[in-house]
This record gives structure tokens, sequence and C-alpha cells, in this order.
């Protein structure tokens, strides 16, 4: 009988391929809003009307938001040391914790959305709103990925004491989350 082939082993790296792939995951991503944030910036230089434009947009919200997921941050950096220590009942209050302030997160910014939506500022009605709408877009997808991700393990794995890694992997992910955020934060709060 040959050897049992586990993927969440080594890899020829000396890595866990289990966060070999979150962080080849990362390094899209930051293609992806490094692409988007680039070109939001040569556009924000070339049209001074974009200053208008963000003038109307929610600060304070803007503000919370970052809290919410500065916070959650902190949260998961708990949930991965208590599953370093093997503590599932500690592990997973630190998961949810960090789900419940994801949530926070994604209300504030449907309230955001609705809010803009109604005094007019759509997708179509501006090349700003049209940025702010699919940046802050893909960013509030990747976090509502995030929480799932995190519900499934806080649940399936570290309820049933299995798979401590995985609290490490998806804290990676949300890092990076909360990184592009701290990116989008200035250039669509507060460069007005």
């Amino acid at each position: 009988m040959g050897h049992k082939i586990i993927a969440t082993g080594r890899s020829r790296t000396g890595i866990p391929t289990g966060r070999l792939a979150v962080w080849w995951v990362v390094a899209s991503e930051i293609v992806i809003f490094g692409g988007l944030i680039a070109v939001y910036l040569l556009n924000r230089f070339l049209h001074g009307s974009w200053a208008q434009s963000a003038a109307h947009t929610n600060t304070f919200i803007g503000g919370a938001n970052t809290f919410w997921l500065l916070t959650s941050s902190y949260f998961v950096v708990l949930a991965h040391a208590a599953a370093e220590k093997r503590d599932a009942k500690t592990a997973r209050k630190y998961l949810w914790l960090t789900i419940a302030l994801g949530g926070c997160f994604m209300g504030f910014k449907s309230y955001e959305y609705a809010t803009e939506i109604a005094h007019g500022y759509t997708l179509f009605t501006s090349n700003f709103w049209s940025f702010y709408y699919m940046a802050t877009g893909l960013h509030g997808f990747h976090v509502l990925c995030g929480m799932v991700i995190m519900a499934i393990i806080a649940e399936k794995d570290i309820k049933h004491e299995q798979n401590w890694h995985r609290v490490e992997n998806i804290g990676i992910y949300w890092h990076f989350v909360d990184i592009v955020w701290i990116f989008l934060f200035p250039l669509l709060y507060i460069a007005k």
C-alpha cells in the first residue's frame, strides 16, 4: 500500500498547501483590486468632476465600516490564537464575532447603497459612481464570501475539533479583505 495523500500536507515549498492556496488567491485578488484602484486613480486625476461626485459619499458610514472591519480583524486573530491552543469554544466564539461584525459592515453598506440610490446616485449617474459601486460591490462580495467560509469553518471544522489550520487560512483572507478596505475608504470617502 502507498502513502495516503493529504491535501493539507506540506508542498514542495515547505508551506502547507492550504496556506499556499490562500496566498495564491490573495495574489490574484491583489491584481484585480490593484487594477481597479489604478484605473480609479487615473480617472480621478484626469477628471476634475469626480471630486464633486465624491463629495456625496457618506464619510460617517465609511468610517463606521472601517471600525467594523478593523475590529473584526482583531477577533479573527483571537480565533487563530484559540485554534492554536485547540480551544474550540473560544475559536468558534471569535469566528462568530468576526462574522457578526462582517454583518454590521454589510448592513451599513446596504443602508448606504439604498440612501445613495434614493438620492439619484446610481451605477449609471457618472464614472465616479460606476467605479464606486464596482469597487465597493466587489469588496462587499469578498466580505460575504469570507463570512460564509468562516461560518462553515466554525460549524463544521472547529465544532468537531478538526482542520484547525483553516482558521489561520480564513484569517489571511479576512486580513486581505480588510486591507483592501483600508485603500478604498480614503479613496472613496476622504479624498473629496
